[in-house]
């Protein structure tokens, strides 16, 4: 629907917010850095309350949300990111696969340190990444890699330049988000503004568009594969899905929740000469036949999909491997669970607790048995939770990705982005409200040494966790709509 000149007239309001939204972008993308805290929460403040209301009057007029977003996004194109230092090292990946090398195999700090410089501007990606980034190895998945080569093809000489590449990239990600999400709430019977609440999110635009996280490439084929499989498209789904982990590695916890979606007795009603009398069935009637045929038919797509997922995901690995990779790319993925630390909830709770009975930091202990929890959680979500139809499928997900985040180690703002995408299609609002109470994470770059307050994120997990618990316990079957 073309929004009317009639509606600008009435409703001049919804102007005035839109310029002021326009004013306050084009603050945050080019006059603030990350230090300057209280800029950094008036501004995402301003414009997280002028979002929520511009999609609560607007949400009909999705074509001028929709313009809306771009409007938006564009106002970064040629800013530099200022919240996150990750990008220089994806210009250096880019530029490494450029001159032939594999940046799985090297740090950045292996050439630095001998005076070797591999790519063009070496020393100042090496400064602007920073010594953590530089110390460890890549671990980033190779369709990630394939956008940094795009960037690094584009423009080989110029950091500016890789940045804007890379952002359109971003960009056009979301907004095949926008379009496969749009069709699949449509198909869910579910109103299709909801896909607002993350195209239109300061957070997704700032983290995603303005900071060059590539979060919002991975949810653009997630959410393609799960329209594919709700269109009962599930061969092609499977490859969407292998090129989702192919970018970012956290679809794979999703995995074990297809089991019920494959695994359903969706054709027992069809059977002939039955009926749907509650009764006794013996292990000899038609009816366990047909329940053993599509138990059996459902195992063999399950297993379809799980091999043509994995056989994918292993496609695009493949022209990196060799025995060093799986080394370098494991002892990686493990600092995640056993080094680093930002922003937790529950893990923060289990380290005091470890200090006051060990004396020092468990992490390492810590960080083993989280990954151990998670995989029973999820797979108590697999089989015995209702995971039958899409909106049940992408619930299990949601709280399977939440569990994950709140026993975590580290929790980065943007990792936000999957919850909020996966809630447009529940009744849950938890990960929005948490979309807001991240940026509190960002209090810790206050001071040279990074220190976290406690006081702070114990403010946002509060806030979270009690919209979660209202959500998932307290008002479990009444379902939230009428806030939005």
């Amino acid at each position: 629907m073309v929004i009317s000149t009639n509606f600008l007239k009435l409703n001049r309001t919804p102007l005035l917010w839109i310029f002021s939204s326009v004013l306050f972008y084009i603050s945050f993308a080019y006059d603030l850095v990350r230090t300057d805290y209280l800029k950094l929460l008036m501004l995402y403040s301003a414009l997280f309350f002028l979002f929520y209301k511009l999609v609560q009057i607007l949400k009909t007029q999705l074509i001028f949300l929709t313009w809306l977003a771009f409007l938006f996004r564009a106002i970064f194109i040629l800013a530099i990111p200022n919240l996150s230092q990750d990008f220089y090292r994806f210009i250096w990946d880019g530029r490494m696969l450029l001159e032939g090398l594999n940046p799985y195999l090297h740090t950045v700090e292996a050439f630095i340190s001998v005076s070797e410089f591999p790519v063009d501007q070496a020393q100042e990606l090496h400064r602007g990444m920073g010594a953590l980034n530089a110390s460890h190895f890549t671990n980033y998945p190779p369709i990630n890699q394939l956008c940094f080569v795009i960037a690094s093809m584009f423009a080989g000489k110029s950091i500016l330049g890789s940045v804007v590449v890379m952002r359109f990239l971003i960009i056009s990600a979301d907004f095949g988000t926008l379009f496969f999400g749009k069709k699949l709430l449509e198909r869910l019977n579910i109103p299709v503004h909801n896909i607002f609440w993350y195209i239109l999110n300061p957070f997704i635009i700032i983290e995603l568009t303005g900071n060059l996280h590539f979060e919002g490439v991975m949810i653009f084929f997630l959410i393609w594969s799960l329209y594919l499989l709700h269109s009962g498209k599930w061969k092609i789904a499977a490859v969407i899905l292998g090129c989702s982990i192919s970018v970012k590695l956290i679809p794979l916890m999703f995995l074990p929740l297809f089991f019920k979606w494959f695994v359903k007795h969706e054709n027992v009603s069809t059977a002939p000469n039955l009926t749907n009398d509650d009764e006794i069935i013996s292990s000899t009637s038609p009816r366990n036949d047909v329940i053993r045929v599509s138990v059996f038919a459902g195992l063999t797509k399950l297993t379809g999909f799980y091999a043509i997922t994995l056989l994918t995901t292993a496609l695009f690995f493949l022209p990196f491997y060799s025995k060093q990779f799986i080394s370098n790319y494991a002892k990686t993925v493990g600092l995640w669970f056993q080094d680093f630390e930002f922003n937790a909830s529950l893990y923060y709770i289990a380290r005091e607790i470890g200090y006051q009975f060990r004396g020092y930091n468990e992490i390492a202990t810590i960080g083993k048995i989280t990954p151990v929890l998670v995989v029973l959680f999820i797979l108590s979500m697999a089989f015995f939770r209702k995971n039958k139809n899409t909106i049940q499928l992408i619930t299990s997900m949601l709280l399977a990705l939440s569990f994950y985040y709140f026993t975590a180690t580290t929790v980065h703002p943007w990792y936000v982005a999957t919850l909020l995408i996966l809630s447009v299609f529940t009744n849950y609002k938890f990960p929005l409200v948490w979309s807001f109470a991240i940026i509190l994470s960002y209090l810790a770059y206050m001071n040279t040494n990074n220190t976290e307050n406690l006081w702070i994120l114990t403010l946002e997990y509060t806030i979270v966790y009690s919209v979660f618990i209202w959500e998932a316990f307290i008002n479990k079957k009444k379902a939230v709509k009428s806030l939005f």
